[in-house]
């Protein structure tokens, strides 16, 4: 008999750990791609609303922290290594077979979070490149790992609604039943 808690390696989480590595892939090709064919500064018109503009951030999202003075970096290296085998231990607890939406959203945060803790670790810096504009307004730089992040966060909310209506559901069924 299994542990709930505990399912077996092959149907947790855990396999969607490719996923994880499928986005530290992409995120770190990409970046090198616009480390090696950008200057910094440099850009590219996509779309009226949309470049590839080389930059970095020393700091965290929206560039918090990036005067703090250089501790930050192995801060936020350290945190998201801590964060990540957190979430490691979360995709090995989670069975598949009820939670998937949920395990594509932590395995999309944790390539998101370990490809810019590559970025801090060797660089001191993540390297960010895509610009969203519109007029003088102007969306802050990310990359494909804060994307990951973004998208996976936002997964592991829509999982926590469905999850809230399933159980509202079934705490109505009984009384739907008398």
């Amino acid at each position: 008999m299994s542990d709930p808690a505990n399912p077996p390696l092959a149907q947790s989480g855990i396999r969607f750990l490719w996923i994880s590595a499928l986005v530290i892939a992409v995120d770190q090709l990409s970046k090198w791609w616009v480390v090696h064919n950008l200057a910094l500064g440099q850009s590219i018109e996509l779309l009226p609303v949309f470049a590839i503009l080389r930059t970095f951030n020393t700091g965290a999202a929206w560039s918090m922290f990036a005067d703090a003075g250089g501790a930050q970096r192995w801060i936020f290296t350290v945190l998201a290594v801590g964060v990540s085998a957190a979430l490691i231990y979360w995709l090995r607890r989670l069975a598949l077979s009820t939670h998937t939406l949920l395990a594509t959203g932590l395995a999309l945060i944790l390539g998101g979070a370990l490809g810019n803790a590559l970025d801090r670790a060797r660089l001191g810096h993540v390297v960010d490149f895509f610009f969203a504009h519109w007029g003088d307004s102007k969306f802050p730089v990310f990359n494909v790992a804060d994307s990951a992040i973004s998208v996976g966060a936002a997964l592991v909310v829509l999982d926590a609604l469905r999850e809230s209506r399933r159980e509202k559901q079934a705490a109505q069924a009984p009384k739907q039943a008398d």
